[in-house]
């Protein structure tokens, strides 16, 4: 039941770009927190509150991301999964560039945090169901012993958009304060208006999984995915939640409270810290099907277990680096840090929820059990910075934390069974067999 060879092309550009453009616009709000939010719309509080605040309405994001991974899920496993991408792309990409219209604090007063809090849960509730989307097409078009290689492009697009965003904010940091103030900072919101129709012109061409068209001829389809999903994979929905806690601790804190400490704590430019962010995504980039090839081979949980431990293992050796405000060495830090504790994990990711799960539940369970676990660890900025203010802005605490992320991801990887072998086009009972026995 995989695809064709020029089909499957067509799905890898899909998911490639669509999740590219769409976490571009997810990614673009962390950066603008990190470095301009707490001084346009939280203005009454002193800096270091302000940043705080902005973090909080960046973890909001988080906590609506299972709601959309709830009900966007059930439609992709009711309607179809690349109908419902298209509603998610709209749904990122409007709410992204109403952002960029958002009159500031000074403007309307308490509504301009109101508001943009509003759009941050709109943001939250596309993303909630766009990667588990985009990685159960991709996984269910792929030819069995590949599925590994090709899903990973799904978390490749999701790198490319950390490196855009990040770009996008490294060049609006090339003008003057006053213009990044005033207007500057609109930019990479108002370019998502923009690639709303890049993103619906490559998912447009896109065929429909040829699981759920099997799931639609033999009338498979279930009523209430989500009940069906935790009644079916209770274990494996524990799984899944605990597996994403650790790389969404990594690499927000990599990629927003880095930077803001890197700028308020060590006195580097935004400019500096920024590019670090870039060679840490670059460096995942790269690596991402290298992972997903090899999790073919050697298998999903080999990998899984081995990113987490290096995450523990380096956390504090990470911002003894970073503290030496030296760029190469908070550049190399970063990077590091990609290629041995986050890459691995995040390659694996796309195939290894899809796995957890029988085609007729596959989106719902994927996305509502992985999201839940990015909305216990989205708030790491705001735990960040709220733990290092603790230390007198010192990291330690930080790395405490992500070394905790690291072992309950651990212990959900360490219950896991392998599944690389598995048919993903098994409805249900046979699947769960597989996976779980």
């Amino acid at each position: 039941m995989s695809a064709t060879t020029p089909e499957l092309k067509r799905v890898v550009a899909g998911a490639l770009v669509g999740t590219a453009l769409e976490w571009y616009d997810f990614f673009i709000y962390g950066t603008a927190a990190a470095l301009v939010f707490n001084q346009l719309f939280f203005t009454e509080a002193d800096p270091a509150a302000g940043t705080i605040a902005a973090f909080a309405t960046f973890g909001v994001g988080f906590v609506v991301r299972p709601f959309g991974g709830i009900l966007f899920g059930h439609l992709g496993d009711k309607i179809g999964r690349r109908s419902t991408l298209i509603i998610t792309t709209l749904i990122m990409g409007v709410s992204t560039g109403l952002i960029g219209l958002l009159p500031t604090y000074p403007s309307i007063g308490v509504w301009a945090p109101i508001l943009l809090t509003l759009l941050r849960v709109c943001q939250g509730l596309g993303a909630g169901a766009e990667f588990g989307g985009a990685a159960t097409l991709l996984a269910e078009h792929a030819p069995q012993g590949r599925r590994g290689y090709y899903a990973s492009f799904a978390q490749t697009g999701v790198q490319i958009g950390l490196v855009l965003g990040t770009s996008a904010f490294l060049l609006v940091q090339l003008l003057p304060q006053q213009d990044i103030v005033s207007w500057g900072w609109r930019v990479p919101f108002l370019v998502s208006f923009a690639l709303i129709g890049v993103a619906l012109y490559v998912r447009l061409r896109v065929a429909e999984s040829p699981v759920f068209r099997e799931m639609e001829r033999t009338r498979e389809i279930v009523r209430l995915p989500i009940r069906d999903a935790v009644a079916r994979y209770p274990r494996n929905f524990l799984v899944g939640v605990g597996a994403h806690i650790c790389d969404t601790a990594v690499v927000y804190t990599l990629a927003t409270f880095s930077v803001a400490y890197a700028t308020s704590r060590l006195g580097l430019d935004s400019h500096t810290a920024l590019l670090g962010v870039i060679f840490f995504g670059l460096t995942v980039i790269v690596l991402q099907p290298v992972y997903g090839h090899l999790s073919d081979r050697v298998g999903r949980r080999p990998l899984n277990l081995f990113s987490v431990v290096f995450v523990a293992v380096f956390a504090f050796p990470y911002f003894l680096v970073v503290d030496t405000g030296l760029p190469w060495l908070v550049w190399l830090a970063m990077m590091v840090m990609g290629a041995f504790g986050f890459a691995p994990q995040v390659a694996v990711q796309p195939v290894f929820y899809a796995e957890l799960f029988g085609a007729r539940v596959r989106y719902t369970g994927f996305a509502a059990s992985r999201e839940l676990g990015a909305a216990v660890a989205g708030f790491s900025p705001l735990i960040g910075a709220a733990l290092a203010a603790q230390l007198g802005g010192a990291p330690w605490l930080v790395a405490a934390f992500l070394i905790g992320t690291a072992v309950i991801s651990f212990v959900a990887f360490y219950a896991s069974r392998e599944s690389k072998d598995m048919d993903i086009t098994a409805f249900d009972p046979m699947h769960r067999r597989l996976v779980e026995e």
